[in-house]
């Protein structure tokens, strides 16, 4: 079935030759269709959601660099956007973009109290201890399906423990994870369940926040509600939310999408002997390749301006294309490969809205202490698939595998 066009602004440049963002072909090789924007349009391209709803996809390195550091030019407030009289109320892609009085939204100085207010609170976490629980919690998970010799590494794996650990540093009981997995997916699809499935976080992450309030405890939560910059519940409630979208699914998919690499790329084959060097190669080229967040939801034009060679009008929404910047010829070397040791990544944004640097880092331990344990636990461990049957989720957000089959020599569980 066909979703309804939505009528665009009149004259709306964005809407003429507009590339969808939705479909078998994007799904399937959206790296194709960057390279083919890129040719015909340059760094800055018109494209639509679903519905036909009209947006500019930024994918040139250095525009991207320039949207994210200029938020007089391109701000985060969305109540700006010139298409919210036309855009039906249950449109599912909606509760990307909806304004909300959240640390994602908010600009200037109440931008700056709530980020250094979730910054302060990550900061908190021990990376050592960290470590400690995610290396707990992959041999928890490992131990239900080392025995079968068989295992969807998405849905058994790379899906749960990112949120295992995040119940655990929010003070979230492990029973809440089947439910917010289901939540996460639903709303990040953009299917029928989206709007339901946003609003079901948001109750989760309220109930939290009022028990941390009445009984607080040495979890993210707790420090968050005690910060110097006096949050309400509402505040914290919100934030919370915007911090367990943002961990789990870059996390969950960097797990996945690095496996995958390391599982049909023959230059990654030492890391399934214990070669650790290449888990992390194999990382930061996942991040290059296939990175989680391929496109974010975005900024707002303050006025008209020009951009990569395209008129923005005021009102007009910008898409953060990292997967499509992180393509950039212009930042890669003349095989078409980033230079080793290369971190200028795009994936995880830039400027004074980007994803805080103890995110990152908590970031970077889940995915890396996850493939470390896998390999120990399973160190011959292959793709069970074809890599051509491999199928990516219907997101126009995330680069994500619906499945990873893999096998491996039954083992026994560390109990």
């Amino acid at each position: 079935m066909t979703e309804p066009a939505i009528t665009p602004p009149p004259g709306c440049p964005a809407h003429a030759n507009a590339a969808p963002l939705y479909g078998p072909r994007f799904q399937t090789d959206p790296g194709q269709l960057y390279q083919e924007l890129r040719e015909t349009h340059g760094p800055v391209a018109p494209v639509e959601l679903a519905g036909g709803v009209p947006a500019w996809l930024v994918i040139g390195y250095r525009e991207l660099q320039l949207v994210t550091s200029q938020p007089k030019v391109f701000g985060r407030d969305s109540t700006r956007w010139n298409m919210w009289s036309r855009i039906p109320a249950d449109w599912p892609l909606k509760p990307m973009m909806e304004p909300a009085p959240s640390l994602l939204y908010v600009e200037g100085e109440e931008h700056q109290r709530r980020k250094a207010a979730v910054t302060d609170a990550l900061a908190g976490v021990d990376p050592y201890e960290l470590k400690k629980h995610c290396e707990e919690i992959a041999d928890g998970l490992i131990d239900e399906f080392a025995g079968r010799g068989e295992a969807d590494l998405v849905a058994e794996y790379a899906h749960r423990l990112p949120l295992l650990v995040l119940c655990r540093l929010f003070g979230l009981g492990e029973d809440e994870a089947p439910r917010l997995i289901s939540s996460l997916l639903a709303m990040l699809d953009g299917g029928a369940d989206a709007l339901a499935a946003a609003q079901q976080l948001l109750d989760i992450m309220l109930r939290l926040v009022r028990e941390k309030r009445e009984r607080p405890g040495a979890d993210v939560t707790s420090w968050l509600l005690a910060h110097e910059a006096g949050l309400s519940d509402e505040e914290v409630m919100r934030d919370m939310r915007v911090i367990l979208i943002a961990g789990h699914q870059p996390s969950a998919y960097w797990i996945a999408n690095a496996m995958r690499l390391m599982l049909t790329d023959e230059r990654f084959a030492a890391s399934l002997s214990g070669g650790r060097r290449s888990i992390s190669q194999a990382l930061a080229e996942a991040l290059w390749e296939d990175t989680p967040t391929q496109i974010f939801a975005g900024r707002w034009a303050t006025r008209d301006t020009q951009l990569g060679g395209q008129r923005i009008a005021a009102g007009d929404m910008v898409l953060l294309g990292f997967a499509g910047a992180n393509a950039d010829p212009t930042v890669r070397q003349e095989n078409g490969v980033p230079a080793e040791g290369n971190r200028a990544y795009m994936s995880f944004s830039y400027g004074p809205h980007s994803c805080p640097f103890p995110a990152q880092e908590a970031a970077e331990v889940i995915a890396a202490t996850a493939i470390e344990v896998l390999l120990d636990r399973l160190p011959d461990v292959q793709l069970a698939a074809a890599e051509s049957a491999l199928v990516w989720r219907p997101s126009a957000w995330v680069r994500a595998l619906v499945a990873l089959p893999v096998a491996f020599t039954p083992g026994h569980a560390l109990g």
